[in-house]
């Protein structure tokens, strides 16, 4: 339960398809991101590791049979779920996986494209679509946050709507 709420969750997160059709020739793809990096953007060359996902409002995920709900998403996913990082590379490529680390995890989601940081806006082109994120970086540049709405199932089966902050932190 856990890991497919996750798996979506990180569908969501990551994937805003903003595509236009031409009758002709069927959807036009996004471009990719292509040039030298700015001395802005050479700020996220690297690998960020997930090591926050914090709720706005109380919700719980762990089916222990305890109502033990926390903000901290983070802590209510298996170690395997919680195995998520971004590699940005400088030539402007970047990779997205799940599971990359975690022991006997079964299921690694790869996606890779291209990237570009404007403005502390992060654009990702992956699979023919984009998506723009607004990040927020900590005082030395170490970590990133961004967040969203979403619509949170419970163990119980309640829908909670809650902001919900990622955190990435970039390894040494």
């Amino acid at each position: 339960m856990k890991r497919m709420f996750f798996n979506a969750f990180s569908l969501i997160s990551f994937s805003a398809i903003l595509m236009s059709c031409s009758s002709d020739e069927g959807p036009e793809c996004a471009p990719d991101f292509t040039g030298d990096l700015t001395t802005t953007e050479e700020i996220l060359v690297g690998e960020w590791i997930l090591s926050g996902i914090e709720a706005a409002k109380e919700v719980d995920l762990t089916d222990d049979d305890t109502d033990n709900a926390s903000t901290n998403l983070f802590e209510q996913y298996e170690e395997c779920a919680r195995d998520a990082a971004y590699t940005f590379d400088s030539d402007r490529t970047f990779a997205y996986e799940i599971g990359k680390y975690g022991e006997d995890c079964d299921y690694v989601v790869p996606s890779t494209g291209t990237w570009e940081l404007t403005s502390q806006n992060l654009s990702l082109v992956s699979s023919c679509s984009m998506q723009t994120t607004n990040l927020e970086f900590n005082e030395d540049l170490t970590a990133f946050t961004f967040s969203e709405i979403y619509n949170v199932t419970e163990v119980t089966g309640t829908v909670v709507q809650t902001r919900i902050d990622f955190t990435y932190t970039l390894t040494p």
